[in-house]
């Protein structure tokens, strides 16, 4: 049967995150969104029903860490924490802003990271419990235009496995979630045009969402959304090659979308 969740979702304001609390609510008895804009938090919680606390911040602040903690001892604990807040942007690395990539570090790695630290003590007192990790493909699969955010959720996806194997003999397990291209708000206009272009499948974030749900009732540590993007996940590990040559055909149509 399976558990109700007590869960903290981080960039619940839209996106992927909104749609697993929507998804998320009827399977739980209580979820604490995390956002830095209180408006869409609170336009989320009043579709819900089912208790629901807003902390809006900065995750990369201490203070931010501390009222996510205070949230989850207020509603009686947690068992689940997923990790979804994240930036991206498009752009030659070459010529990428130091802020943007700071950004990006921070948020996409730093922050899962410190809150998962935060959050532990209590994630070690319930009976079971999961820290759900949401990277990307671009994670898995180093893409050009993505250099410092594909390092970042490459960073996350390592940080899942080692701390995986840390807590292996513990009720507290860490898994890692991997969606191909959706269609959500993080996507700039260069980048859907590149896409539409290379006619990259996207999936909705409420496909995404309902992948989601299915893979925290599963037993998998970790999940690669889309078939296609599988098997090129695979062919990068085992040979890489082929995954170069195949991108480096499209250079010039992404190219033609990078910022300048």
């Amino acid at each position: 049967m399976r558990p109700r969740y007590r869960a903290v979702i981080t960039g619940a304001g839209g996106g992927i995150g909104a749609a697993i609390a929507r998804q998320l609510a009827p399977l739980s008895d209580s979820l604490i969104l995390v956002g830095r804009r209180a408006a869409p938090l609170q336009l989320l919680r009043a579709e819900l029903k089912v208790p629901v606390q807003l902390v809006c911040g900065d995750l990369a602040e201490p203070g931010t860490l501390a009222a996510v903690e205070a949230a989850a001892r207020q509603s009686g604990g947690l068992n689940l924490l997923v990790n979804n807040a994240g930036v991206s942007e498009f752009h030659s690395f070459e010529t990428q802003s130091p802020e943007a990539i700071r950004s990006m570090v921070d948020t996409n790695l730093l922050a899962p990271m410190l809150l998962t630290r935060q959050l532990l003590p209590l994630l070690r007192q319930a009976p079971s419990a999961q820290v759900v990790n949401v990277g990307s493909i671009f994670g898995l699969l180093g893409f050009p235009g993505f250099a410092a955010y594909g390092a970042s959720k490459s960073g996350l996806k390592g940080f899942s496995q080692a701390l995986r194997r840390e807590l292996s003999d513990t009720a507290v397990e860490v898994r890692h979630f991997a969606p191909r291209a959706t269609s959500t708000g993080i996507n700039s206009a260069a980048v859907n045009a590149m896409n539409d272009e290379l006619n990259t499948a996207q999936d909705s974030p409420e496909a995404v969402a309902a992948a989601f749900v299915a893979f925290l009732g599963g037993d998998a540590w970790q999940k690669t959304l889309g078939g296609k993007e599988s098997f090129f996940v695979l062919l990068n590990k085992l040979v890489p090659a082929l995954p170069d040559g195949a991108i480096r055909k499209q250079l010039q149509v992404i190219r033609k979308h990078l910022p300048r």
